[in-house]
This record gives structure tokens, sequence and C-alpha cells, in this order.
């Protein structure tokens, strides 16, 4: 989501900061900053485009002694602003961060005890003073970094200067990327490629917890005992292009490949102390103790989400919810009351139908509360609440890592209103949280594993006409998903229907050429999708289960191919499964020739109704 660069070497550092920051553009952002080392540390960021911080640069009076770091902010904690850019800066030293602190509060609570106060609204800054803090005590960055980040939990890259070091920089990483590379005009960081591709032939990537040290044409790598690392060199082996698509080959598949580390960034920012957390989003407790509906409203893809979060909803809190498609919402003039809340879901935050519904919610005297993916966009800025989701910008135009976030949240506010309106006990909610936040992104990254087993699935379908996805309750939402995919980016006709419909007409289109992707991971339902893929079957339809790895144990499901999931609880397994199905559609849209980022007729943000 965000971006790091920084250089030490016998150039200025400017143009190669700004360059690398422009390279980084592609990732989004919504401020950006530099830090440069010399006798002191200037900084100097901007709201907004790039080329604001470029212009502020360029008029500023300052000393280009060749050493700098820079950063494009993604907002997670914080509105976009100058004062919540990065680089963060104390008076020892400047600090840009990639990732995401879960215990920041608990860090904060402990520096305004020893006398911190801070300028900005973020996490990152919380890291900075926490450096700052430890080196008054070592006097030594090294041991102040390896001390800092054992009291931090969460995923980061931190790239440092100090101020009575200049010329060097600092980083180190945990679950967050960062790589150094060498050139004849001297020694680079960034957190990817993209930054340094033009100009480095080789690279290294160190692992987690090592510290990498960079001084003018030198990189060292030491571990908490400071011992010396080695880190081998790799070879650069993309152009700019490729390194913007991680090198895969199109930016769908870098994005699916991306859910993991998304789902788990999203869930931990839900979460304080283990329970589901949304003061941040001015969610007020007496407000939804007395929710008695939900109305849950989106298009395409975000209102397939809704649709899975109703059925998690409903299960957790018992509070009814109703999933409206935006585009419909004010025309049918729904009957709304005070003690109801609109959920509106939007990866961009400007889609049209959705902002309309918004509006006429609001006019209402209806409370409204957003899930979007774009800080200060104009959905979150008009709800009266929001909760952001942490995919980072999504390139290519079939969602894929947004609507799963958006799915995590929803679960996390099921579980929330569950415990607000007592129908679950605090242990059950913790248990359900804790396996949100680790086991299912290790689920959705085994699912990503299966890759090619999917691809070869895909082979059986690519060819079809007319294809359809079968499931029921949950289930049924899901296919709803795998179906829009496979349509939007293969062009092959598909719908998605709840198994027990499709005796009741649809059954007359199956012939033996019809493919049928079955889901099954609702156990108490099972029996009744396997009975509807018996029907197909005796049509001879090729049917392909993807089912739940408990479903697999417990029942024989009459099918020419079955995928089964990785393990984990059933109420998790849809993440997987839908993963599963971005895959599928993916490789048959690969294997028709399709343009797979952007297929024919269609937008990646609908701003017009």
């Amino acid at each position: 989501m965000c971006g790091i660069i920084g250089f030490s070497g016998d150039k200025d550092a400017v143009p190669v900061l700004l360059a690398g920051l422009q390279a980084l553009s592609y990732r989004g952002y919504d401020s950006a900053g530099i830090s440069l080392s010399g006798l002191n540390i200037n900084t100097i960021k901007s709201h907004g485009r790039i080329s604001n911080l470029e212009e502020k640069v360029l008029s500023s009076p300052i000393t280009d002694n060749g050493c700098g770091i820079g950063h494009t902010r993604w907002a997670t904690h914080g509105s976009p602003s100058d004062v919540n850019a990065h680089p963060h800066s104390t008076e020892l030293l400047s600090l840009v961060h990639n990732g995401i602190i879960e215990n920041y509060a608990d860090l904060g609570s402990f520096l305004k005890e020893h006398g911190y106060t801070f300028k900005s609204e973020t996490d990152s800054e919380i890291a900075a003073c926490l450096m700052d803090y430890y080196y008054r005590i070592y006097l030594d960055p090294a041991c102040a970094i390896f001390r800092a980040v054992e009291d931090i939990r969460g995923s980061y890259a931190f790239t440092i200067l100090f101020k009575d070091k200049p010329g060097q920089i600092y980083a180190i990483r945990h679950d967050s990327p960062l790589i150094a590379a060498r050139t004849e005009h001297g020694v680079y960081i960034a957190s990817d490629l993209t930054a340094i591709v033009d100009s480095a032939k080789d690279y290294y990537r160190p692992d987690d917890g090592i510290l990498i040290i960079l001084n003018n044409s030198e990189i060292s790598f030491i571990d908490n005992n400071m011992n010396n690392v080695d880190v081998p060199l790799k070879a650069v082996e993309w152009n700019a292009e490729q390194a913007q698509r991680g090198g895969y080959e199109h930016f769908m598949l870098k994005e699916i490949n991306e859910e993991p580390d998304v789902l788990y960034q999203t869930v931990s920012t839900c979460l304080r102390n283990g329970l589901p957390y949304f003061e941040a989003a001015q969610l007020q407790k007496d407000f939804l103790q007395n929710i008695t509906r939900i109305h849950i409203v989106a298009c395409g893809s975000a209102m397939h989400a809704g649709l899975v979060g109703k059925s998690v909803m409903e299960k957790l809190s018992g509070v009814p919810v109703d999933v409206e498609i935006a585009s419909e919402f004010r025309y049918r003039e729904p009957i709304l009351n005070e003690n109801e809340l609109v959920i509106l879901i939007s990866q961009s935050g400007e889609t049209a139908d959705t902002l309309a519904a918004l509006r006429y919610a609001k006019q209402r005297g209806i409370k409204t509360l957003s899930v979007v993916n774009v800080i200060g966009s104009t959905i979150a800025g008009e709800s009266d609440s929001v909760i952001y989701t942490c995919a980072g910008p999504e390139i290519a135009v079939a969602s894929t890592k947004a609507y799963m976030v958006q799915c995590a949240v929803l679960y996390i506010l099921a579980a929330h209103m569950g415990l607000i309106h007592h129908k679950i006990e605090e242990s059950y909610a913790r248990e359900f949280c804790a396996k949100m936040q680790n086991e299912m992104p290790k689920a959705v990254a085994a699912a990503i594993a299966m890759e090619e087993e999917i691809e070869d699935c895909a082979k059986d379908i690519y060819n079809a006409s007319n294809l359809f996805y079968i499931g029921r309750c949950a289930d049924a939402s899901v296919c709803a998903e795998g179906s829009l995919k496979l349509k939007e980016i293969s062009y092959i006709h598909s719908e998605a229907f709840a198994a027990g419909e499709m005796k009741h007409g649809t059954i007359s289109l199956v012939t033996e050429e019809t493919p049928i992707i079955a889901l099954l991971t609702v156990p108490e339902v099972c029996e009744k999708t396997i009975s509807g893929i018996r029907e197909v079957t005796a049509r001879h339809a090729n049917v392909l289960a993807i089912c739940s790895a408990n479903t697999d144990k417990n029942f024989t499901v009459p099918c020419k191919r079955k995928i089964v999931l990785p393990e984990i609880d059933d109420l998790f397994s849809i993440f997987p499964a839908v993963t599963i199905m971005q895959l599928l559609a993916y490789h048959a849209s690969v294997l028709r020739g399709n343009d797979v980022d952007k297929p024919r007729h269609l937008a990646k943000s609908v701003t017009v109704e």
C-alpha cells in the first residue's frame, strides 16, 4: 500500500528519492514526503500528488548531502494530511514505515507516561518516538532499533535516519518487504523493485528481523546478537512494468497473492486485545445496542460481500439483515426506521449508485456506516461512521482482495454486534477473532498454493458457453461472486443459483456439455446440496465440487472433479473458497487469451448512475 525509498551515495539524493517515489506511485498513495540527512535532518512532506511534494522541495533552502529517505502513504491510521504524511521525525531521528502496528495504543500510553506528545494520528509516529526513547537509553542505533521492535506487535518495514549519524540509513522489517541494492553511485533501500529497477542489476532481500545498514557505498546486515549476516545477492530480472506486477503475469494474479497479507492487516485493525474494536470508526455501543435491522447496500462484488455478511451477522447477532442493490435502493422507497442502520460498501468510496443510496438514507435521518478502501473518499466523508479496509490499491478491474477484506470486516462486525446484543460469549468472540486473524489468512495462503490444481480444472471449463454455480445458504452467496468473476473476465455466460432452485426452471438448460461448480462448506445443508448435484448429474452435467475439509470427510459428493479446501472451521471456509474461484476464473480467462486486468466494457470505479 505504501512505498519506501532510501539512498546514500555520491550524488544528490533528492532526484533519486523523487524518481523512486514516482515509480512507487502505482501502489496508490494520498501523500508523500522525504527526509534528508546532513548536519540536521530536513523533512518535507505534502498531502496529495508527488508533484506537490516536488514543488515544496524545489522551493526549500535545503542542503542535499546525498543521503535521504522517502515515502508514499496510503492512509490506514489517520486521515490524509501533511501532518500524517511520512517521514515522522523526533529530535533525534526521522522514520518511514510500511505496515500496521497492532499495539500502537498501548505503546502510545507508555510513551505519554515518559513525556512524549504526538503531532499526528498515525501508528507510525508511535514507532518513531519509541525508537527515540530507546536511543536516549542505549546511545546506539542498532541497539535502539532492536529493543524497540521487541515491543512492537504487527507488520512493519522501518527505514530510519539518525541525526548524529549523517549519511547512514538503518532499516528493518517484519512481514513487510524491504530490499537493498548497491550501484556505482551509491546504495538503495526500497519496499519493492519498482523503485530501483532502472538503477540496479542485483539486490538483497534480507529475512525478517535483520538490520540493514547503508552508508554511502556499503551495505551491511546484522542480527539482534550484533553478528554479521550473509544475505544472498539476487539478479534483477524484471523491467519497470514487470516490477509493478511483482513478477506476476497480471495484476489480478498479484492481487490474489496479496490476499493473506491484506486480510491479516484488515482484521488486525478491527481488533484490540483480541476482541472487536471499532471506536475509531465512531460506532457508538449505545446506538448499536438499539439496532433492530441492518440494510447492506452495495453494487457488484461489494453487494456479494454484503450477502456473505448477512449470513454471519444474523447468525452471531440475531439482528435481521437485508442486502440491497444500490441502484434499486432509493427507487423502491424502502421503509426505514430510526433504529435501523444502513451499511454502504464500496472499494473506491465513489460508486455513484452507492453514494446516492447513502444520501437517500441520510435525508431520512437513518444512521449510516460505510466500509471503504480509500480514505478521504466521498462516501467515507459523508457517512456517520466509516470502517477502512486495508486492501491497498487494486489495479485489476475485477475485484479480488478488496472483496475479501470487505467480507472480513463484516465478519468482525458480526462478532462485535453479537457481543453487544448478548448473543455470543466473550470467550467465543475471542476464539472467533483469533481464527479470523491467524488461521483464516493461512487457509487463504494454502488455497493459493493449490494454483496448479486449479489451473488444471480451468481447462475443463474455459471452452464452455454456459456454466452454473450452485450452493446453499452462505455458499450460494459465495457462488454469486464466483460466477461474477468468471463472466466478467472470461466472458463465459455464468449464473449462480441456490441449489434448490435449479429444479424450478433452470435445469432445462443443463446438458452433458454444461459445467456445474458446486460449493459445499455449510454442513447443515450439504445433504440438500448433494441432492441438487444428483439432479444435474442425472442430466449428464460435469460437476466440479469445491468442498470444505469437513464436508469431504463426512459426505460422499457425486462429481467429476473435486477440490478440497484447506483445513479450517466451516464458518471460515468461504475465504479460501473465494480464492479458489478467483483463480479458476483467472486461469479460464488466460486460457481464452483475454485481457485479464482490463476486461471489455468494464471500469474499475463506476462513478455514473
